[in-house]
């Protein structure tokens, strides 16, 4: 067999693993199932808690607290941030945030502020920076911070960057479509994501933010960052 047809074999296989398991993983999957959180070191601890309701689909608004609480003022980007509340939200709160994402979208027309208990209405005029096109590692350099949350096809480059460049990375992985890596037999896409940024050498704390669905989060950064 030829060099050439070998490789065009492995890459026809690995096309087909990858369309068998992209179809278990749907955008914006269900919550983590408990065998698999009890079944991962790093992710034993986040028990899924019945005290308080679920905040329903207020995700950006759950992550833009969290990332307050957690992080200092810099430059952060939204990865796949689609209509851009994120980025506005933390633009409001000092931050310099740009999206990343190849469809250009306008922001949203309102939102509901959790403090406040209210819908807050977003003027026309309001805008967020943008990069209208796909993900790249080199798009990473001005940035002090990147999130991704339920994006496709980069949380492989993520991981990669953070080990590379010593970038703070925050995760809500959802599939697996377009990423260069599988999970291995009976492995969860999560756990998958955590055991290769732990081979980086990277440090990997996993959070939950109290929203319906896949709500569970990777914060990822190198150990001298």
């Amino acid at each position: 067999m030829t060099k050439r047809k070998h490789k065009r074999e492995k890459a026809q296989l690995f096309q087909a693993l990858t369309r068998q398991s992209q179809s278990t993983f749907t955008h914006d999957e269900g919550p983590v199932p408990a065998s698999v959180l009890a079944a991962s070191p790093a992710l034993a601890a986040l028990a899924e808690s019945r005290e308080l309701p679920k905040m329903k689909k207020f995700r950006f608004q759950l992550m833009h607290e969290w990332i307050l609480q957690r992080l200092p003022q810099g430059r952060v980007a939204d990865v796949g941030g689609g209509k851009g509340l994120l980025s506005f939200l933390l633009q409001r709160s000092g931050w310099d945030a740009t999206v990343i994402d190849p469809v250009e979208q306008a922001l949203p027309s309102k939102y509901k502020d959790l403090n406040l208990n209210r819908r807050v209405k977003i003027a026309d005029t309001d805008t967020v920076p943008r990069l209208t096109q796909a993900f790249a590692p080199e798009l990473a350099v001005p940035f002090d911070l990147l999130v991704s949350m339920h994006a496709h096809g980069c949380n492989i480059q993520l991981i990669d960057v953070a080990a590379a460049n010593q970038k703070k990375v925050i995760l809500l992985p959802c599939c697996i479509i377009d990423e260069p890596l599988l999970p291995a037999p009976g492995q969860h896409w999560l756990a998958c994501l955590i055991e290769y940024a732990l081979a980086k050498n990277l440090m990997v704390e996993p959070f939950r933010l109290n929203f319906r669905g896949q709500n569970i989060g990777l914060y990822i950064q190198s150990v001298e960052s």
